[in-house]
């Protein structure tokens, strides 16, 4: 039974992505990032990839690499996770903030604590605490998302990286604003640089499902180590579920109903525990600043594949 669940997952894959692509296209591509702005938006791929290699699947451009943009957030969630375990929560909270992801609302009503670690301000805080924990933090997160997906040919894309600190503005009025609070410690230069970096790293779709496997998994990579504890590795599972879409988080439960993250790459990624990871890029987003096409085909792949988590 598990090997004909196993392979409607995978067979299911090519009609969805047909049937997706054949729809007329909506949403806008991130332009207010000049290098995101170049982007083909017609790009439309998606690759499966089952647990403990029991199948994949691909369709369309999974072979192409894009920034990944805030699902990196969740790498660097799960470092700072790794090396500090409870601890974090004092820097950073875990509630859905249902507010844009670069609001500064909340965090002058909240005393300079940022809702959850996916919006702007909690990566930021996140990134804070990875440069006062690491010597070379930059260099310490590639290796960590390098040992995750398996695959040592993942980069920063630095001409990205440069394009957002060019237009980042409101992400440093974020920063000095947590800073006044006390809840940035570090040179907020060399932070802003770490968050920018993060946002800027570049991954097919392919690569993207495999590295998350570690969340499917309960917190072990594909060598079988522990990245993070089965109860870590639960706990980020949950918070990608009701924060992993900026303030469209409660529609992608409600569509999806699995753990995931968007970028505005126009990558998503979603996790089945114990099952598979499934990743979906196409740049063209909603209002919300989610891929419209990545929504669409997790819905339906959720749906006709019948495992959505509820």
């Amino acid at each position: 039974m598990m090997y004909l669940r196993r392979m409607s997952y995978t067979s299911s894959l090519l009609p969805i992505y047909n049937q997706i692509a054949a729809q007329q296209a909506s949403g806008k591509v991130a332009d207010y990032i000049p290098e995101l702005a170049k982007i083909s938006p017609d790009k439309f791929g998606a690759h499966l990839e089952m647990l403990n290699g029991s199948g994949s699947q691909s369709v369309g451009d999974s072979h192409e690499k894009f920034s990944i943009q805030s699902i990196a957030k969740v790498f660097s969630l799960s470092l700072a996770y790794q090396l500090l375990d409870g601890k974090l929560w004092e820097r950073v909270d875990v509630e859905p903030s249902g507010t844009p992801f670069n609001s500064l609302i909340q965090l002058e009503l909240e005393n300079g604590l940022p809702r959850n670690p996916f919006i702007n301000a909690g990566a930021i805080v996140i990134c804070d605490i990875l440069s006062g924990l690491l010597d070379n933090p930059a260099e310490a997160m590639l290796r960590f998302i390098r040992d995750l997906s398996g695959n040592d040919s993942i980069c920063y894309n630095i001409r990205v990286a440069a394009s957002e600190r060019g237009e980042g503005y409101r992400n440093l009025a974020l920063a000095n604003f947590i800073r006044s609070y006390g809840n940035i410690e570090n040179d907020l230069d060399q932070v802003l640089d770490f968050y920018f970096l993060l946002c800027s790293v570049e991954m097919n779709c392919v690569e993207l499902a495999q590295s998350m496997l570690y969340l499917a998994r309960g917190g072990k990579n594909h060598l079988g180590q522990t990245i993070l504890t089965p109860s870590q590795a639960k706990r980020i599972n949950a918070i990608m579920l009701t924060c992993g879409f900026y303030d469209e988080a409660g529609e992608f439960a409600y569509r999806v109903g699995l753990p995931g993250k968007s970028g505005v790459g126009g990558g998503i990624v979603a996790v089945k525990p114990e099952e598979y990871a499934i990743a979906v890029w196409s740049p063209l987003l909603n209002e919300k600043g989610n891929s419209c096409r990545g929504m669409a085909f997790l819905e339906e792949f959720t749906s006709v594949t019948k495992s959505s988590i509820f």
